[in-house]
């Protein structure tokens, strides 16, 4: 057995959760319970397209919400029949999104997804105390992929955060690991390894702060802060995920070589290796915002239809995880 079957077929997984984004939506289709997917502001075409896509493979329901007359003709165009699904006319964005929200937060909604509306004018309406779905530490964006395996298999994946923390300080580091580590157990992964991504293994005061950031996290870890995991840090993205890499430059961890999470310093680090991935290795992304009391869908503009569809998969995935 190679030295990466024998760091990837660790026991960390149990065998339990999906091993691709394939499995990952056949399983939400095989539960038979659809997940409800409230799309806040839905005229607009790459996300309605989407998430009817879902509906017709068996793993949404649908619930509308914004201008129903704009939506209608959308989905005209798009050749899709939209007459027998729930939906709500609320013209304003900002109406569409308050209404989606409360969707979720009487029990009508599992899942929140974006529509033709601003990041930042739906993050508001969660992130509101009184009338929204306030994480109880902070949201980070989690970004599921897949990784190759031993003996041809494949394997789930995570980094983050590429979309909504920028320069995060050591708490909120904290808590961003606590939400992949979150998203993790709920795919099957009992014992999450995580690497704290940087550019050395040595901490380096003061050009590289985040090199230190990384030590604490991991030795805090090592404290119990996130119960049963892994973490590493700081540490090179070959280090993380080549055990060849690991084993030359002698790092012994089990983390080493076949890291399950990577946590990026920031969001310039985290966005650009997003993108590498999506658009240099055309691998195909399933993400959401975590921390939430309930999973959101924000997709990117320059995601693929596959990724659009996967991460209505994976949040649909976590709401019936929640449930059980």
């Amino acid at each position: 057995m190679t030295t990466e079957a024998k760091i990837c077929q660790g026991p960390h997984t149990g065998g339990q959760g999906p091993s691709s984004l394939d499995e990952l939506v056949a399983r939400v289709a095989a539960c038979g319970a659809r997940p409800r997917i409230a799309l806040a502001a839905c005229a607009e075409a790459h996300a309605l397209g989407a998430l009817l896509d879902a509906m017709e493979r068996g793993i949404a329901q649908p619930l509308l919400v914004g201008d129903m007359d704009q939506t209608a003709r959308i989905a005209a165009e798009l050749g899709r029949d939209i007459s027998g699904i729930a939906a709500v006319h609320a013209p304003d964005p900002r109406e569409a999104v308050q209404c989606a929200v409360d969707m979720v937060r009487r029990g009508e909604a599992d899942v929140l997804m974006k529509g033709l509306v601003n990041t930042d004018v739906l993050l508001r309406r969660v992130l509101n105390r009184a009338t929204g779905l306030p994480p109880k530490g902070v949201l980070s964006h989690v970004a599921v992929f897949e990784l190759p395996a031993s003996g041809g298999t494949t394997r789930l994946a995570m980094m983050t955060d590429a979309a909504v923390n920028i320069r995060p300080n050591l708490q909120r580091k904290l808590e961003i690991v606590h939400n992949a580590v979150a998203v993790a157990r709920a795919l099957g992964i009992a014992r999450p390894r995580v690497a704290m991504l940087a550019a050395t293994e040595k901490v380096i005061l003061p050009a590289m702060p985040a090199t230190l950031d990384a030590q604490i996290v991991a030795r805090m870890a090592e404290q119990g802060e996130f119960g049963e995991a892994d973490v590493a840090g700081p540490m090179a993205l070959d280090i993380a995920l080549s055990p060849d890499a690991a084993a030359r430059k002698g790092v012994d961890h089990p983390v080493a070589g076949c890291a399950d999470i990577l946590v990026a310093p920031d969001i310039e680090s985290g966005n650009i290796l997003y993108k590498s991935l999506t658009i240099l290795a055309r691998a195909d992304m399933a993400s959401t915002m975590a921390g939430s009391s309930a999973p959101l869908v924000v997709t990117s503009r320059g995601d693929s239809e596959r990724s659009k569809f996967c991460s209505i998969a994976l949040a649909g995935y976590l709401a019936l995880a929640a449930r059980s």
